[in-house]
């Protein structure tokens, strides 16, 4: 008698593969409606394989929220790597924010929107977000401007507050203004505030002039 093996699933990849299911659920249904044999269900595992990766529902919510977080930090970075003209690297942060609230699979509801903001563990990741994409836009403030390093944070904390919320807003009024002219408000708003400080002999002093009249 043959017996068939099971071929099992690399851990990372069946991890992957959890957590694509459990965003949907979770995106679906929030935190507290979501079960563990729904996101089991939907990965067409058995809930005991469910928990061998993940020990619980909140643990299993942080990682897809770690998931989330780690993605928008990532387009923002490669936003402002795109260019060497801070204008336009303002556009392009912008357009990373509402880019990433746009997108269908809804993963900013984790990031911004979830039933558990209120939890310690979340409150903590979304802090660090918000951290270090800021700590990436200060280091351009920084280079372009001559303020110092806690001012330029303080700058660019403020950019991505105003980025956050306002994308949220434009989620929740149901698109009522277009994708790119969202974009262009904001981006004008923005760049129009941090091209009035002090520039160095580095930065671009064109932008201000070329960019947005």
């Amino acid at each position: 008698m043959v017996t068939q093996r099971v071929v099992r699933m690399p851990r990372d990849q069946r991890r992957a593969q959890l957590l694509d299911a459990a965003s949907d659920v979770f995106t679906s249904k929030g935190y507290h409606a979501a079960a563990m044999d729904d996101i089991a269900d939907s990965a067409g595992v058995s809930k005991p394989v469910l928990y061998q990766h993940f020990p619980s529902k909140l643990d299993l919510y942080l990682a897809v929220l770690d998931r989330s977080c780690d993605k928008l930090v990532e387009v923002v970075e490669e936003a402002l790597d795109s260019t060497d003209k801070n204008a336009d690297r303002v556009v392009a942060t912008m357009d990373a924010f509402y880019d990433f609230v746009s997108h269908s699979s809804g993963e900013f509801r984790f990031v911004f929107e979830s039933d558990l903001t209120g939890d310690g563990e979340v409150q903590k990741r979304l802090w660090r977000v918000n951290n270090e994409i800021a700590d990436a836009i200060a280091e351009v403030i920084a280079e372009d401007t001559a303020l110092p390093p806690d001012q330029a944070k303080l700058l660019a904390i403020s950019l991505v507050g105003s980025a956050q919320v306002s994308a949220r807003y434009w989620v929740s009024a149901k698109e009522a203004v277009s994708l790119g002219e969202a974009k262009q408000l904001v981006s004008n708003l923005a760049w129009r505030g941090i091209s009035g400080f002090p520039r160095t002999d580095t930065g671009h002093r064109s932008d201000a002039e070329h960019h947005h009249g």
